[in-house]
């Protein structure tokens, strides 16, 4: 996270060492009915009454509750050995130092948004499930299942995840529910709001406040969002968590709070009217569980940089993968990507730069035709264009 001389930004999870101690469609997994985000209750979503008004912060509590979940990532982060650096292990000083692998477990929270016949989908944001080699979501009966990631947003800072529905006991189903689905539209600021998450991993937990701000444009590790701010508690581990209206609908997806001697107060969530569109595409994705192996690796045939929020800012870059060479007779070139076109999502996947564009494509077997987003420069300003790309083998073009 970028450091700021007077406040830092911190995404709200939390990090710690060792061992771990609404949507009413119901399309079939990647065909069929698509999911579409609703603001109307149905008897698998949670319930509010038929006034719309729910009295207290108690009672919208115990309507959310059975929707929110948490989230448990295990990753492998890499850490730089700087006794090596030095020469203690038998090398000269300033050798090329070791590095060590770490397990390292976090914690955040996430959101019940659809079912499909097979699996239970959960929204939460990208930091929370990134670089995940194992995930786990607890229940509000304390019961815990492994989960998937489904698709991510990076740029925007958004991801579904998915659990088999026979992984989640048959108790545990009858006491969850779908979230209902609000309008950050309609939000007016000094509006009552609830913020509910995994603060510090300890469990789920409320906080209360009041819409403090909208549009607040706060740039975020790379990326500028315009977030609603509450000074409602947003603490580590509250991210992915709800932001809930005072009818129990969520209307933001809290992502960040301030931190700094003398600030207090200040945190932020995506607005649910900006994210919506960006987690129906999530939810419609085909849950792609296990790499490819070598032998169907897929290519496409470009190189690239990320695009920084700074260049954004300076030139109107979009922010995404900017295009730097096309390979000829590539799969790339086929579809029609130019040279200084900028790819914003793969399979409807934000990406932001060639690793993690990488890491998607290693679940994709040559021979798929995908849908990319791209921005091509027109008569001075980007318009976007989604292309069909048939991935080639990567044997073929090394």
């Amino acid at each position: 996270m970028k450091k700021r001389t007077v406040v830092s930004l911190l995404c709200a999870g939390i990090v710690t060492a060792g061992t771990i101690a609404g949507v009413t469609g119901f399309a079939e997994d990647g065909s069929g009915e698509d999911f579409t985000l609703l603001s109307t209750a149905d008897v698998e979503s949670t319930e509010v009454p038929e006034d719309g008004t729910i009295t207290g912060v108690s009672a919208v509590a115990q309507a959310m509750m059975p929707a929110a979940v948490s989230i448990t990532n295990k990753s492998v982060e890499e850490v730089m050995d700087i006794y090596s650096m030095f020469g203690f292990y038998g090398y000269g000083y300033g050798s090329q130092p070791r590095t060590r692998e770490y397990e390292s477990v976090s914690a955040g929270s996430g959101i019940i948004i659809g079912k499909s016949d097979t699996e239970l989908l959960i929204c939460t944001n990208y930091h929370v499930v990134e670089g995940a080699t194992e995930l786990s979501v607890g229940f509000v009966d304390d019961e815990v299942a492994e989960a998937v990631v489904k698709g991510t947003d990076e740029s925007n800072d958004l991801a579904v995840v998915a659990v088999n529905l026979e992984d989640i006991k048959d108790d545990t189903l009858d006491q969850i529910r779908i979230a209902q689905i609000g309008s950050s539209d309609d939000l007016l600021v000094g509006e009552q709001v609830v913020a509910i998450g995994n603060a510090l991993g300890y469990g789920q937990s409320v906080t209360t406040g009041i819409v403090s701000a909208l549009d607040r444009q706060i740039d975020l590790d790379g990326y500028t969002a315009a977030l609603i701010q509450t000074d409602a508690a947003i603490n580590p581990g509250n991210s992915g968590g709800a932001l809930v209206d005072m009818q129990g609908r969520v209307i933001g997806i809290n992502s960040a709070k301030a931190a700094s001697n003398g600030v207090e107060g200040m945190g932020y969530a995506i607005p649910i009217s900006y994210a919506e569109p960006i987690l129906e595409d999530l939810m419609n994705k085909k849950t792609r569980t296990e790499v490819v192996d070598d032998s169907e690796s897929a290519y496409i045939g470009i190189t690239g940089e990320g695009v920084t929020s700074e260049a954004t800012a300076l030139y109107g870059i979009p922010q995404g993968i900017c295009v730097t060479s096309v390979g000829e007779g590539t799969p790339a070139e086929k579809a029609g990507i130019r040279k200084g076109d900028v790819i914003t999502k793969f399979d409807g996947n934000g990406v932001s730069d060639m690793e993690g564009l990488r890491d998607m494509l290693a679940y994709y077997a040559a021979g798929e035709t995908v849908k990319m987003t791209v921005k091509q420069a027109q008569n001075g300003e980007y318009v976007e264009d989604q292309v069909e790309i048939t991935l080639g083998a990567a044997a073929d073009y090394q």
